[in-house]
């Protein structure tokens, strides 16, 4: 049979989600524990591999079992073998034809940012930081550009090794919660590093560093060396993938209501 788990982790203490020899992703800890809950190996396919110290709110992954156990068993059972900041938040039963990663009609990403004259402290590893003032309308006006389908080398790392820098980027919204700026992306699919290094671009704007027009500039250029620094994975959350109703994946988990 194929299970799917929706999954959420603080990555602050991981390599990112993806398995290494050093053991220490949270792919490596998730298949641990369902191969210490089902007594054989279990080998899992995510919807997003996500990076070293980036948080995820509804990784979805799904593996192919002989075990039999109740979908109360594949949640509260993997969970028995998990750390505190991984747990697997619900289980389902899919058919041959779902694939979390193939079947995703797209992802979404938020990227919490708090802008303080002093570094956050309880927020340590939960959000990014600036300590310039940001002009908000000049952010957005500034991010209009991007909304489209485009060829997104300019906010593309030089290890990404996806086929092709064309992505659809659907939506980009930007608020402020007091302290807090939080800024949402949903795309079909995301280039390595590509959200980090459009905030870092942004905020480039937003503090009046560069103009509202450059980033549009930045983007038609195609040149990774134009765009900001790649900014700090620690208020990065993959909100997860979302599919066609047919497959009856959840596309919410209690920590949506809790993110800033």
């Amino acid at each position: 049979m194929r299970v799917a788990l929706g999954i959420a982790y603080r990555g602050s203490a991981y390599s990112g989600w993806q398995s290494q020899p050093s053991g220490r992703t949270v792919q490596d800890h998730v298949e641990a524990a369902l191969a210490a809950f089902a007594a054989v190996p279990v080998s899992t396919i995510c919807a997003g591999r996500t990076d070293a110290g980036v948080h995820a709110i509804n990784q979805v992954v799904h593996f192919d079992t002989d075990v039999e156990r109740s979908l109360d068993g594949w949640t509260r059972g993997t969970n028995r073998y998990l750390p505190a900041d991984v747990a697997v938040q619900w289980s389902r039963f899919v058919d041959d034809r779902f694939h979390s990663r193939a079947s995703a009609r797209g992802r979404r990403y938020a990227y919490v940012l708090l802008e303080s004259p002093v570094r956050p402290a309880i927020e340590n590893g939960m959000a990014g930081w600036t300590f310039r003032s940001l002009d908000g309308d000049a952010m957005r006006r500034a991010a209009a550009a991007l909304v489209g389908t485009h060829d997104f080398s300019a906010f593309r790392a030089a290890e990404c090794q996806a086929n092709s820098p064309v992505k659809t980027l659907r939506a980009l919204t930007i608020e402020r919660r007091g302290a807090y700026w939080r800024f949402d992306f949903d795309a079909d699919a995301f280039l390595h590093h590509m959200v980090r290094n459009i905030v870092g671009s942004l905020v480039m704007v937003g503090s009046g560093v560069r103009n509202d027009g450059w980033l549009a500039e930045v983007l038609a250029a195609r040149d990774r060396s134009l765009a900001a620094p790649t900014f700090a994975a620690d208020g990065l959350y993959f909100l997860g993938p979302y599919y066609d109703a047919v497959h009856e994946i959840p596309d919410r988990t209690p920590a949506l209501d809790w993110l800033p």
